[in-house]
C-alpha cells in the first residue's frame, strides 16, 4: 500500500462513514459492523474528528483507526476481545 495515503475528510450518514482519500477514493464503511461505537456516539461526537498521517482518532470516543486499517477491511476489534474476556 501506499505510505503517503492520507484521509483529507471524513462523513457520515445514517448508517456510513466515508472517509476521502489523498488519491481521491471514497472508502466507505458500514457503522453497524464495523465500528458500533460511532453508530451510538451523537452527530457532534462523530464531527470531532482529528485526520493525521496516521489515520482518524476521536478523542470523545478514545478511538483510533488506520487508513490502512479501513482500507483493509479491519474494522472494530475491541468488542471481539471483550466477548471472549466474559
Amino acid at each position: 500500500m501506499n505510505s503517503s495515503l492520507n484521509a483529507t475528510a471524513v462523513h457520515f450518514d445514517e448508517d456510513g462513514m466515508w472517509v476521502d482519500l489523498s488519491d481521491g477514493r471514497v472508502s466507505g464503511a458500514p457503522l453497524l459492523a464495523w465500528f458500533p461505537r460511532r453508530l451510538n456516539a451523537s452527530q457532534e461526537q462523530r464531527q470531532q474528528v482529528r485526520i493525521s498521517s496516521r489515520g482518524l482518532h476521536w478523542e470523545p470516543l478514545d478511538e483510533d483507526i488506520s487508513i490502512y486499517g479501513l482500507l483493509e477491511g479491519f474494522g472494530n476489534r475491541t468488542s471481539n476481545r471483550r466477548n471472549f474476556a466474559a
